[in-house]
């Protein structure tokens, strides 16, 4: 670099010339509070600068209290403290098995996601908007020209090799290296988390999970007759390996199911050091570990995140995801890659589904090979990046003193944790009154904790949902005054 010449910043003060060249950014307003800065890399190639001079540009930054450090994201633009409240604290729940009781509550929720009339803040449904709808369409419609019968036709007990391939391909960014026959295709990824639960647990047994957890795990685990054993919850970094060792060492578990990518209702995503030791941790027990990544695809960071299936040696973690998320959660296109638990879960499948449907199977794997996902993910990334700041700052500014929210780094779901006397079940209910649908806290603990807490959907924005999320802080405000 010629520091002089090129880029006006003078030597000698290297560092400190780049850090007043972001400031500069920032005071101008090409950067936003919560906006994602260049990366260090990036940036050094920008301004022909060393990566350590711009590290410690960075760190000039972070100690005048200007950006933020985010693990495996990068460097962000502070919000103002008046602008979102503190995070969460790690969770606490009790260390002692139980079993789950939240079915009527679940359908509680799912009866109300088909009103067209309500505003839908609590189900943790994509945006249709940011669905590539019309090309999936002329997708489907030329497979099933292409493949005529075998568009209709059953498939194999894997399902479409055509999806498994790109399955396969998409892998590798995960660091996963998986063979098209080590896949199988599922019904969305709820049944591929309880084919796993099925082959590896008898009713009875003990499975250990995050607390708080997608309620749709816990339904699971309630339909097979199994016990949860909650372990304390990091919004940043997931699982407590600490609280897990202690609960491996004091209970009989036969298996352990995490969110590990942009949890829900979270939003964390672990190091990949924590993944290694959480993986490795789980085999030296012969335990399986199942993983749910159907977030993962959905980081706000360039790199999408490895899945601890990335350091599986021995086939003890079954991977399982879906482009529910993404592309159509009405197709229920959703996948397993089970490791050593192959045989016992396409056992099961064949007994329960007995197979996916073929032209949405045939759909997906075209539009994975031809149809730009890579770029519509870019496109989604970014809106759900910037509604999750927004709402954020909403709650912020429209919940009772002292509440707390996430601030995820994937996905578009939020968890707010509200005084201890707001009561999230009267909320819910007094919501549906106002046209607003939320899940409650109790939905997501084997044990109905949470009660204080809520979990929102950011997927939408609208003035009509910022109007929404005012009115709800107001109504929690007044709870118990």
């Amino acid at each position: 670099m010629n520091t002089t010449e090129d880029n006006g910043v003078r030597s000698g003060t290297l560092y400190e010339e780049v850090a007043a060249r972001v400031t500069r950014l920032i005071d101008e307003g090409t950067f936003q509070p919560g906006d994602r800065l260049s990366s260090v890399r990036k940036l050094s190639q920008q301004l022909r600068v060393s990566i350590s001079t711009v590290m410690e540009a960075y760190r000039v930054l972070e100690d005048r209290g200007l950006i933020e450090a985010r693990p495996q994201s990068g460097y962000y633009v502070r919000l103002a403290r008046q602008d979102v409240p503190a995070e969460p604290a790690v969770s606490h729940p009790s260390p002692i098995p139980t079993a789950v009781r939240i079915s009527d509550f679940h359908g509680m929720l799912m009866r109300d996601i088909g009103d067209p009339k309500l505003l839908h803040l609590g189900a943790a449904i994509p945006n249709p908007e940011l669905l590539p709808i019309g090309k999936l369409s002329r997708t489907i419609a030329a497979v099933t020209r292409r493949h005529g019968v075998l568009s209709v036709a059953y498939n194999g007990p894997l399902g479409a090799e055509a999806l498994r391939v790109q399955i396969a391909r998409r892998a590798l960014s995960a660091g996963c290296t998986l063979a098209p026959d080590q896949i199988l295709t599922t019904c969305g990824s709820q049944e591929a988390i309880s084919l796993a639960l099925r082959a590896v647990c008898s009713p009875g047994d003990t499975v250990a999970i995050e607390s708080p957890i997608y309620y749709g795990i816990l339904q699971c685990i309630e339909q097979l007759g199994l016990r949860a054993l909650e372990i304390p919850t990091s919004p940043r970094t997931g699982i407590s390996l600490e609280a897990l060792r202690y609960a491996l060492d004091e209970n009989k578990v036969s298996a352990c199911v995490v969110v590990s990518n942009f949890s829900n209702p979270l939003g964390g995503c672990m190091p990949d050091d924590h993944k290694r030791q959480l993986a490795e941790m789980l085999a030296e027990r012969e335990i399986p570990l199942i993983e749910d990544d159907i977030y993962g695809d959905l980081g706000f960071a360039d790199e999408r995140p490895k899945t601890c299936k990335a350091f599986d040696r021995d086939g003890w973690v079954i991977l399982c995801s879906s482009y529910s998320k993404t592309l159509a959660p009405g197709y229920r296109v959703g996948w397993a890659a089970p490791g050593r638990f192959l045989d016992k879960m396409t056992r099961l499948k064949l007994t329960s589904s007995l197979a996916c449907a073929s032209p949405t199977q045939l759909a997906v794997a075209d539009f994975l090979a031809n149809g730009g996902y890579d770029h519509h993910l870019r496109k989604t990334r970014k809106v759900y990046a910037r509604q999750v700041q927004l709402m954020g700052q909403a709650v912020g500014r429209a919940f009772p003193a002292g509440s707390c929210v996430t601030r995820p780094e994937g996905g578009y779901v939020l968890w707010v944790e509200c005084p201890p006397r707001v009561d999230s079940l009267k909320l819910y209910e007094w919501a549906l009154t106002a046209g607003v649908t939320i899940a409650p806290g109790p939905l997501f603990s084997a044990k109905q904790k949470y009660r204080n807490c809520i979990r929102l959907n950011a997927a939408f924005w609208s003035d009509d949902v910022e109007r929404a999320i005012m009115r709800l802080g107001q109504t929690a405000d007044a709870m118990g005054k």
